[in-house]
């Protein structure tokens, strides 16, 4: 085993017991947060085709499958209704598979699938791999049979318990404008909430693929729960919501452009927020309109207050 490679392990292994504290502590944002990105990093190991890698084929699939869990147990966290959850204790037995991930030979002990190999950039991310931001005429390649399976977002969770006192925030998502709303594909949209640092407040959450495109409008009409009470959010909070869209032709999930909310804007009734281009600027120090044009992001707020 080189000494890249054990390293390499090392830091899975530590991810992943950093996961598992963090879930049996019940810091859950913590746990689903060091999940998804260990899940990412093996992920984008399990799907490398570069001959220098130690991993035989095989490995790999391994690898990809352990990917899969923490997704499962990532899901689980999110979730109030699950029926076949993914358990903590569950999630323990991959550490002996991942540390001795070279000589394991047994049989996966979960029935997962490595998850399909379509990619999901991070903010940023997909800047290194185009040069234009002009979208491919008609959506060509989205029939063809190499395509990539459609990714299904959609990790809206439930409306926190009430506490005395303490305001709760829903944000309905109505629409936004878009001069070229006819041509997104699978379009959805992350809504986060960040600090001054772009460090992460509250869970992340998904909406559900647009329900319909018309004219200069996507529409998505739903309910976000922010996972927060308002008063105990930090000062200088936002809420973020990046609009995300599939390129078949690049083959991944591309962030198109995104939106913010402070927390003096946190009011009952509808809001009209601007667009910026991208990458998202969670730190909102380099902030670009993403066009002249009347185009926003159209929100209604709901407080609820015992």
């Amino acid at each position: 085993m080189s000494e890249v490679t054990r390293s390499l392990l090392q830091r899975w292994g530590a991810s992943l017991r950093r996961g598992a504290d963090f879930d049996s502590w019940g810091q859950l944002v913590e746990a689903i947060d060091e999940y998804q990105i260990l899940a990412r990093h093996l992920q984008k190991e399990a799907q490398a085709q570069h001959n220098n890698s130690e991993f035989t084929e095989e490995q790999k699939k391994t690898i990809g499958k352990i990917a899969a869990c923490l997704e499962l147990r990532s899901a689980a966290l999110q979730s109030t209704q699950s029926q076949e959850e993914f358990k903590l204790e569950d999630l323990k037995k991959l550490e002996p598979i991942l540390k001795n991930i070279l000589t394991y030979n047994k049989e996966f002990p979960f029935d997962v699938q490595p998850v399909p190999l379509r990619r999901i950039l991070a903010p940023g991310e997909e800047e290194n791999l185009e040069f234009e931001e002009d979208e491919e005429e008609g959506g060509a390649g989205a029939g063809s049979p190499d395509s990539f399976p459609a990714r299904v977002p959609g990790t809206l969770l439930p409306r926190l318990p009430s506490e005395p006192g303490m305001t709760l925030l829903t944000i309905r998502i109505e629409k936004i404008g878009l001069k070229d709303a006819g041509q997104c594909i699978d379009p959805y949209i992350t809504v986060s909430v960040k600090d001054l640092n772009g460090i992460d407040l509250t869970p992340v959450q998904d909406t559900p693929v647009a329900s319909r495109k018309e004219d200069t409008y996507v529409h998505f009409n739903v309910d976000i729960e922010l996972q927060k009470h308002v008063e105990k959010l930090t000062k200088g909070a936002a809420i973020f919501f990046e609009f995300k869209h599939y390129k078949p032709k690049k083959r991944f999930t591309s962030t198109k452009c995104f939106a913010f909310m402070e927390m003096d804007e946190v009011k009952p009734g509808p809001i009209v927020i601007e667009l910026y281009k991208k990458p998202t600027d969670f730190k909102r120090k380099k902030l670009q309109l993403l066009t002249k044009k009347p185009l926003y992001l159209h929100l209604h707020q709901t407080l609820h207050k015992e």
